[in-house]
Formats: structure tokens, C-alpha cells, sequence
């Protein structure tokens, strides 16, 4: 790994993209597993293959990574809830991103891990990304079904809290995987066993906001 590419003919920064991807996914192993306190910038450099002190050109300190890797985590979920509008269809709408979210907990369990230990602990290095523009953007997020339930085409639930059940409900088959397993007698869970939990919790919560679930294709 080198931030620049002599005789490439590639651009520096996408080099360094690239690199910077490499290392958040090494690091989120590593995170995943032995939680902040038990990970160090020299376990995440031999896991990523290359001198600590590249790993420093990249991340200067253990938090910065750790926080990167957070943001990463974030930026990803929140893509999916980025372009809710009000002139949306909400069966539609709420239909897609519990789909979604469900599906980033069967591809990318260890974020959801790495996010619910922070949250536990504390939600310290959250608070930077939890900003005023983020809370702006949560606000409009309950507006759209706020506007929804004004126009009458949803029940009058508190938006907040239907947020938030979004969120919990669809991060629980990846951050509780192994208590799910121990009552389901399962070794594992399986792509199906995702697309089951999501058309049940999708029935769940669409009929439970007053909604019809779209059928499926």
C-alpha cells in the first residue's frame, strides 16, 4: 500500500481510498472482536498486511480509526433512509429500507456489533458524527412521517419511536445472531432466515402504522 503510484497513471486519491477501505475493513475485524480497549494499531496493521507506521500515515491514532470505522458503519445505514420523501409511497418506502437494513445486518453483521458495543458503552466517540447536522437530519426523517400521518395515509404513531424501532428491530439479527440460533436450534442463520425476518417484520410494522405491505415480485 502507497498513497501515491508512481507510473500508474492513477490518481493519488483513489489510491488512497482504496487503502483507507482496506484498513476500515481490517479494522472492523479487529474491533468486532476484541471491542476498542483490546484492539491496537499493530493488531489491525498485521491484519491489513502492512507497517504500522503506513497504518499511521492513513490514521494517525487508534480513536481516529475507531471513529472512521464508526462513521463508515453510519454513512452506509443512513444511505438507505437518505432520499425518504413526503410524495413517497410509505408501504413502499418503509418496505425498502427494512429490506435493506435487514440485509446489512446478513452482510455486514460485525458493523452492527461494533456499533451496539459503542452505543452500550456509552456512545462516546459517537458524539462528534451525532452533531447538529445529523439531529437535523433525524428531524427531517420524522417529518416525512409526520407529513404521511397528517395526510392521513398513516396511522398517528410518534414518529421517533418508529425510527427507532426500525432501527432496533432490523440491527437485532445480526447483534443477537447467536441468541436467535440457541432458541431456533440453528448452527447459523442463513439468507432465508433473513428474508423470513424481514417479511415478518415488515408485515409487523406496516399493518401496525395502518399500512398494506407490498406484494412481493
Amino acid at each position: 500500500m502507497s498513497a501515491a503510484a508512481p507510473g500508474t497513471g492513477k490518481p493519488a486519491g483513489r489510491i488512497r481510498q482504496k487503502n483507507e477501505k482496506a484498513i476500515i475493513a481490517a479494522a472492523e475485524v479487529e474491533f468486532a472482536r476484541h471491542g476498542y480497549k483490546g484492539t491496537s494499531m499493530n493488531s489491525i496493521a498485521q491484519a491489513v498486511g502492512l507497517p504500522k507506521a503506513n497504518l499511521h500515515y492513513y490514521f494517525s491514532s487508534k480513536q481516529g480509526l475507531y471513529i472512521a470505522v464508526l462513521n463508515n458503519i453510519l454513512d452506509q445505514w443512513d444511505s438507505t433512509f437518505n432520499s425518504l420523501n413526503v410524495d413517497d409511497d410509505p408501504a413502499l418506502a418503509l418496505s425498502r429500507y427494512i429490506r435493506a437494513k435487514i440485509e446489512y445486518s446478513r452482510t455486514q453483521p460485525l458493523a452492527s456489533r461494533i456499533f451496539a458495543m459503542e452505543v452500550i458503552s456509552g456512545g462516546q466517540h459517537l458524539t462528534a458524527h451525532y452533531n447538529q447536522d445529523y439531529r437535523e437530519w433525524f428531524r427531517q426523517r420524522a417529518a416525512v412521517f409526520q407529513a404521511w400521518i397528517d395526510a392521513g395515509k398513516m396511522e398517528p404513531i410518534d414518529p421517533v419511536h418508529l425510527i427507532f424501532l426500525l432501527w432496533g428491530s432490523t440491527q437485532h439479527y445480526a447483534d443477537f445472531a447467536s441468541q436467535i440460533c440457541m432458541f431456533t436450534g440453528k448452527n447459523g442463520l442463513k439468507k432465508t432466515d433473513f428474508e423470513l425476518a424481514a417479511s415478518n417484520l415488515e408485515r409487523i410494522i406496516l399493518k401496525g402504522c395502518g399500512l398494506t405491505p407490498p406484494q412481493s415480485n
